[in-house]
């Protein structure tokens, strides 16, 4: 069983280290192929790649943000998402 953690932003990668959220991988593109039942996937997926992850029976943790619109399209830091209140919650996504 492996934990990736999900985000091409320099800024998640810090945070998560400097919360001490424990990940085998690093990928900044998720490929379901290299998904497994029992795997756990911690990112900001679209719905449909997490709902892709959860049908493979893994688990899905979402790193959610309380952004401000005027901060959407920058890059933040591990400070910034601290301040934007940022929380791992563990979905289970299908699709119907």
């Amino acid at each position: 069983m492996t934990t990736f953690f999900v985000s091409r932003h320099p800024g998640a990668l810090d945070w998560a280290r400097r919360r001490g959220i424990a990940f085998d991988r690093h990928e900044t593109h998720l490929d379901l192929a290299q998904i497994g039942q029992g795997d756990t996937v911690i990112g900001s997926l679209p719905v449909n790649i997490a709902a892709a992850v959860c049908a493979k029976g893994a688990k899905y943790k979402h790193l959610s943000l309380a952004l401000r619109a005027e901060d959407r399209g920058r890059e933040l830091s591990a400070e910034d998402l601290e301040n934007y209140e940022a929380t791992l919650t563990e979905y289970e996504i299908r699709k119907r």
